[in-house]
């Protein structure tokens, strides 16, 4: 508005000519149609020639920091009574002479106010409320879609009680689960897992090796086969594992295991088996005794009494070195006497059984010596068995303290360990010889669980038959005098 009345050729003629009815003609009708709050047309020296105001005309206007009279337009703002209000400020240039300049236009208008704000933008508001309103509820209804793609069509209230019903289920049973992602690390355990691991509650999103996971547990949990059944060790118990691996739409996320305590299964079984050596080796002896009365009988029958006597005498001199062997060599009564029963099992399997020279082996506290029985039973039943089908049928047992350890060394002449099975024939089930699924593979899983337990090893080589070697760690305050 200001640029407009300032530039009308009929306004500068008026300026250079003094017509000040004019000008202030012009400039009323300038602020009627605008609805400015004023126009004011002011001479050079900022007297005031036209406003709606009575009062400001002939009066010197004040520019503040208005660049008018320096011959360029200026818009800013300036105090009113209720507020500020926007102002312009155009010069007036004469067309005479070297373009002099005669004055200026001031316009001012007043800022709306917020309530007059909104009502002008009301319309516009409202189209605008209208559109997002629209884009948000087809938003709104896509995501929506795909959530309950997403959920399986269930609504929030069966999703919580889901997760509700999962958490109470997955805690309220008896094995240990635990889910890892494909780095390892933890994103499932229930209680019973934080038990038998020995982990923190707080274990979600840690891996294993932050959790101080034993080393054995750990492979089972990694191991990128099915597993199952498998029997590993873990701080002082005995776990059975079973892991799969899990995807979703092809894609491999991660696995999930369970665990089983089988800890006291193991005590039972192992009782179970001392139990059965004993009634194998009674057999055993009575079928040799049978042998040797019936050999006896025959010999006085015939009247041959001298000869049966002789026959006494060496069968007894021949149980009477062995046994004085074992005792010389194991001073622990309960393994002395496992190895003399064996030696009949052996002599009925046509086998001979011999302690090493070296061996010597002192008594032991009763939890330990019934360890080393239940290794030393199970390692030469499982040499018998071997050497019982070789040409040179024989078994050797060597026992004794090595560094702090109390070593178990089996070998037999039979024809070893197939190459490749080093440390599967300690997993149970796994077995070299044929038998009925269930009944082999659990004499020497029970020899690796009794060791890996105590924090020893056992490990086997076959160079001229099998090399069964067993550790124990022990203690002076398992060793009596």
């Amino acid at each position: 508005m200001a640029e407009t009345l300032a530039n009308t050729r009929a306004v500068r003629e008026a300026m250079a000519d003094g017509e000040v009815a004019y000008v202030r003609v012009a400039a009323e009708s300038t602020r009627s149609v605008s609805g400015s709050a004023s126009v004011v047309v002011a001479h050079a020296d900022r007297t005031v020639l036209a406003s709606a105001d009575p009062a400001e005309l002939g009066t010197r206007l004040r520019l503040g920091n208005s660049t008018v009279l320096e011959g360029r337009a200026w818009t800013g703002d300036r105090p009113t009574g209720d507020g500020r209000a926007a102002v312009a400020m155009v010069p007036i240039i004469g067309d005479r002479g070297q373009g002099r300049l005669l004055g200026f236009v001031a316009v001012t208008r007043e800022y709306p106010s917020l309530v007059e704000g909104l009502a002008s933008a009301m319309p516009n508001l409202l189209t605008y409320l209208g559109l997002a309103s629209a884009i948000g509820i087809l938003g709104s209804l896509l995501v929506a879609r795909r959530v309950k793609r997403q959920t399986l069509g269930l609504e929030p209230a069966e999703i919580t009680g889901l997760v509700e019903h999962r958490d109470a289920m997955l805690h309220g049973i008896r094995e240990g689960v635990v889910g890892l992602d494909l780095r390892g690390r933890v994103t499932l355990v229930n209680d019973e897992a934080v038990r038998l691991l020995h982990i923190p509650g707080d274990a979600l999103g840690r891996s294993l090796d932050d959790l101080g996971v034993g080393a054995d547990v750990r492979d089972a949990l990694l191991s990128g086969d099915v597993e199952r059944d498998r029997a590993v060790a873990a701080a002082g118990r005995v776990l059975v594992v079973n892991r799969v691996s899990i995807s979703n739409r092809g894609r491999a996320i991660g696995s999930v295991t369970t665990l089983r305590d089988r800890t006291e299964l193991l005590e039972l079984r192992r009782e179970l088996d001392l139990t059965r050596h004993v009634t194998d080796t009674l057999r055993a002896q009575a079928h040799e005794f049978s042998n040797r009365l019936h050999t006896i009988a025959g010999l006085i029958e015939l009247g041959e009494a001298d000869e049966a006597v002789r026959f006494v005498h060496r069968i007894s001199s021949s149980r009477s070195e062995f046994s004085a062997a074992v005792t010389d060599a194991v001073r622990d009564p309960s393994i002395a006497a496992l190895l003399i029963a064996k030696a009949s099992q052996a002599a009925e399997l046509g086998v001979e059984l011999r302690i090493a020279p070296e061996s010597f082996l002192p008594v032991l506290d009763d939890e330990l010596s019934t360890d080393v029985t239940t290794v030393a039973g199970n390692l030469v039943d499982n040499a018998m068995d071997a050497a019982a089908t070789a040409a040179e049928r024989w078994v050797e047992a060597g026992l004794g303290l090595v560094d702090g350890e109390v070593e178990v060394v089996v070998r037999d002449s039979g024809v070893g360990v197939p190459p490749g099975m080093e440390r599967e024939v300690f997993r149970r089930g796994v077995s070299t010889k044929e038998a009925p699924a269930g009944q082999r593979g659990i004499g020497l899983s029970l020899v690796h669980l009794v060791c890996t337990r105590r924090g020893g090893d056992v490990t086997v080589t076959s160079r001229g038959g099998s090399r069964f070697t067993a550790t124990l760690p022990v203690t002076e305050a398992l060793v009596r005098s």
